[in-house]
């Protein structure tokens, strides 16, 4: 749901809600003028309420949050998580255009409807001779139409009326003049205009118009005017066709409500407390639209990376990724992880990709000729490591980051972080002449596609290579071996004994999966998390690193938090990755082993 779809239902709601209070505690009294301004203050609430921003006062009371995360849970994952379609025009699609044309062409109609009743008027204004009746300036009608004012102009057809009956009606429309009237005839039409589907919105159009002829009556009345002969003049009038709707008319049906609200009795004075009800329904209405964005910042939503050359996070944003290990002699001192980093593709809204947009991921993903296997010995043979940090002793991880154009070549290569000159050059250098990959896709078309490689530069001892640990980590990794006298060499193995002395491995040949793949990970966490109050309030944002083993069963064991943030994110992260359901547990030679598996979640707030 958009932004602007989301604003206009509000406005339509508060209509309905309004008006059912409005007919449940004015509808009867005789307050005219606490009516009209109730009235003008429920289309001026309901156009204003869905833009009044209160989420911090909402975010600092834990009824407010907890109310917030209910709705993010309930209902918002159903309305933010949807499987990528192809861009083909569906049954769905049709509908939405044939309800759009509906409702723009009922918006062009009303349009044209009000503009012509306008220009009626203002047509009348300037053809009409004017004259002055019982110190009043009136324009006379030619033709005998009921009598009627619009904003100070004052229309009427002086040989349809007795001279008592001009004094009556020069009274009632002067009512409407002095008053402004208008404004709130002008206020409805709009409204009606663009929310003309709605029928409580042609509902309180006509309360309007009511309660504006009741005020006009009831100044006629005190004028000292007889109140059976002026209910009669109405009487008189009620085959009189107006001029123009877009008035205040004289002979406003129905004239039965009229005249039984003339006759009313006033309404007692303690009454007005009543009109002080609405505020807490204008509060409340406030806070249930600051709710609804309160939930939608603390759920997970799909970035938009179509259309934009920007996009919008919000928190929790989940980052997904795990680094196995592999053996120095199987890749010839080059070791690159198995799995990339996941994230999920946001769903998008155009076809057609500018050249500007680079994308994060996609649904297929750029290829290296060969692919990994390829990669690697790609590496193998161009990576060297530089002499001068060789001698330094220098070493430690430099992040490339690059572009894999729609054409598959290679641009925008920068150092993201460095550690020495000759370190970041040798990186960046091998990163650049690169032969050119298959290029990323997006709904079946070529995308540019943003990749980050940390290259991990590492002296080992003079002897055979070993197997060097690699260090978990929240990206993939190129990690360049080169040797030097001083340090030891670690034990050849790809699993490590966990404390039930059961084998962990860092990769497999098949690597655990969570049910229902990676959308089904990303949508678990996106269920699962909530943001913590403490953390939002103490605006505490980062990068929450679990480590844990998934068994030979699936199960999740031995989470522990490698990077903490926060006591509060860490907490969060921990007991979303414990409550996880079982995976399908990896598999080495068609066994099912124990894999440990690191998971990185990012919180962001917006």
């Amino acid at each position: 749901m958009t932004p602007e779809l989301a604003y206009f239902l509000k406005i339509n709601v508060a209509i309905v809600l309004f008006y059912a209070f409005y007919r449940l505690f004015f509808y009867k009294d005789t307050f005219f003028h606490w009516r009209r301004t109730a009235l003008l203050c429920f289309f001026a609430i309901s156009l204003l309420y869905p833009l009044l921003n209160i989420q911090g006062w909402i975010k600092a009371h834990e009824p407010m949050v907890a109310m917030a995360d209910l709705y993010a849970t309930i209902i918002l994952p159903e309305q933010t998580i949807t499987p990528l379609q192809e861009p083909t025009m569906n049954w769905q699609e049709l509908i939405i255009l044939f309800m759009k044309i509906i409702y723009w062409s009922g918006v062009l109609l009303l349009a044209t409807r009000f503009l012509v009743q306008l220009g009626s008027i203002i047509r009348l204004h300037i053809q009409c001779p004017k004259s002055t009746m019982q110190g009043v300036r009136v324009h006379l009608l030619k033709k005998e139409n009921g009598p009627f004012s619009f904003f100070h102009w004052i229309f009427i057809h002086p040989q349809s009326h007795t001279e008592s009956e001009i004094g009556e009606i020069i009274t009632h429309e002067e009512t409407h003049a002095r008053q402004h009237h208008s404004v709130d005839v002008l206020i409805s039409e709009l409204m009606c205009t663009f929310c003309w589907f709605n029928p409580f919105i042609w509902l309180m159009k006509r309360e309007v118009r009511g309660n504006l002829e009741y005020m006009a009556d009831h100044r006629v009345l005190e004028t000292g005017h007889d109140s059976k002969s002026y209910q009669y003049h109405l009487l008189g009038l009620a085959h009189h066709k107006a001029a123009a709707n877009l008035s205040n008319s004289f002979n406003v049906l129905p004239l039965k409500n009229r005249i039984k609200m003339m006759n009313k009795r006033r309404t007692k004075e303690i009454g007005r407390t009543k009109y002080l009800m609405f505020l807490p329904l204008a509060a409340l209405l406030m806070i249930v639209s600051n709710i609804e964005m309160v939930a939608r910042t603390t759920e997970k939503f799909a970035k938009e990376v179509m259309g934009q050359t920007t996009t919008q996070v919000v928190a929790p944003e989940l980052e997904i990724a795990t680094l196995p290990e592999l053996p120095a002699e199987e890749i010839q001192k080059i070791t690159v992880p198995q799995d990339k980093k996941v994230k999920e593709a946001s769903e998008t809204h155009s076809k057609s990709v500018p050249d500007s947009i680079v994308f994060e991921v996609v649904e297929e993903m750029p290829d290296f000729p060969g692919g990994v296997q390829g990669l690697m010995e790609y590496l193998s043979k161009n990576v060297k490591y530089p002499a001068e940090a060789h001698k330094a002793g220098i070493q430690g991880r430099v992040i490339v980051s690059f572009t894999v154009k729609k054409d598959g070549s290679i641009a925008d290569t920068k150092v993201a972080r460095s550690v020495a000159p000759s370190l970041d050059k040798e990186a960046e250098r091998v990163i650049s002449t690169m032969p050119k990959w298959k290029p990323g896709k997006q709904r079946g078309e070529a995308v540019n596609v943003r990749f980050t490689v940390p290259v991990m530069f590492r002296l080992t001892g003079p002897e055979t290579p070993k197997a060097e640990e690699i260090k978990q980590s929240d990206l993939e990794e190129v990690v360049v071996v080169g040797y030097g006298p001083k340090e030891d060499s670690t034990p050849d193995a790809v699993g490590v004994k966990t404390d039930n002395e059961e084998t962990t491995f860092k990769v497999v040949e098949t690597m655990p999966k969570f049910p229902g793949g990676t959308r089904g990970l990303m949508q678990y966490l996106a269920r699962s998390i909530k943001y913590p109050v403490i953390a939002q309030e103490k605006k505490q944002q980062g990068r929450v690193i679990i480590q844990m083993v998934i068994g030979q069963d699936g199960s999740i064991s031995n989470a522990k938090v490698l990077r903490s943030v926060s006591p509060s994110l860490d907490t969060e992260a921990m007991r979303v990755v414990s409550n996880m359901p079982k995976w399908e547990p990896g598999l080495q030679r068609g066994q099912a082993v124990a894999v440990e598996y690191t998971l990185p979640i990012t919180f962001r707030l917006q």
